[in-house]
């Protein structure tokens, strides 16, 4: 053991024969951020909606006076910037980069900000991904935020094991859509999370249903609804819905779900709010 120890085996990167605690893997985040929760969107399966849900609950909590921002750790299909009508190249300064922002305030930062064209595809494997995640927290000045909402890809691999180990992470939501296959998938997502001592905060289950605009009834296009029996297998105590909404989808189209108004998902971002 040298003389210099000193005895925080959580926060040492020697191994050594004296070690008492498993190393940390927590980053540091910019000198310039000052970042209060981070709430991960996750799902094992992509296309259920992960970066709507992340946008939809950034509006709720800048709505509640909070200062948000959005890591997009999607980096081989981000959809942030443009669901917040944010274009253009991210901007550096001494302190690092800087993020882009939103009409409402909302921070964001996301490889398209980086790229030439948001077209270009970004064709690298899972570690250099992975790097680009770790830096968008250690070399962009967020400045003051409050709630940090990440986006990551679908499924259980690089990119969202280095935001859990990376990142403190406060809890997770998970989406999901109706169909049944869907609930396995859930299952690897929450247990992941359990794995990596991760709270899951909530499940929200979306396209969940078509409501008729003439006689408001309720139509289930993918099947019926799984999102109570997969909460209680679970232990996930607070559930939410998103209907199939050709508005919502307008407003993602063209930038501008920052003004969209619902109340789907009002109790979830009450819970995000008493973290």
């Amino acid at each position: 053991m040298s003389e210099e120890c000193s005895h925080d085996c959580s926060a040492c990167g020697r191994d050594c024969g004296e070690r008492t605690a498993p190393q940390s893997f927590l980053e540091e985040p910019n000198a310039a951020s000052k970042i209060g929760k981070v709430i991960g969107i996750v799902s094992g399966k992509g296309g259920v909606g992960k970066s709507l849900v992340t946008s939809l609950l950034a509006s709720a909590m800048q709505k509640k006076g909070y200062r948000c921002a959005i890591l997009d750790a999607d980096i081989t299909g981000p959809s942030i910037p443009r669901m917040f009508g944010v274009s253009g190249r991210a901007s550096d300064s001494e302190e690092g980069l800087l993020p882009g922002k939103a009409q409402n305030g909302t921070k964001i930062m996301s490889v398209n900000l980086l790229l030439e064209n948001e077209t270009d595809p970004v064709v690298w494997r899972g570690p250099l991904i992975a790097g680009m995640v770790k830096q968008f927290w250690t070399d962009v000045c967020w400045g003051e935020v409050d709630y940090m909402f990440v986006d990551m890809p679908p499924g259980t691999g690089d990119v969202p094991l280095t935001v859990f180990q990376s990142l403190p992470v406060d809890g997770i939501i998970v989406v999901t859509s109706p169909q049944e296959l869907v609930g396995m998938i859930v299952g690897k997502a929450v247990k992941m999370a359990d794995m990596l001592h991760v709270p899951v905060l909530g499940l929200v289950e979306n396209m969940a249903y078509f409501e008729c605009p003439t006689c408001h009834d309720k139509h289930f296009i993918f099947g019926s609804s799984h999102i109570e029996p997969l909460a209680a297998q679970y232990g996930i105590g607070m559930t939410a819905q998103i209907p199939i909404d050709s508005s919502l989808a307008s407003s993602c189209d063209e930038g501008k779900i920052a003004d969209f108004q619902a109340d789907w998902l009002t109790a979830l971002a009450d819970k995000c709010e008493k973290i």
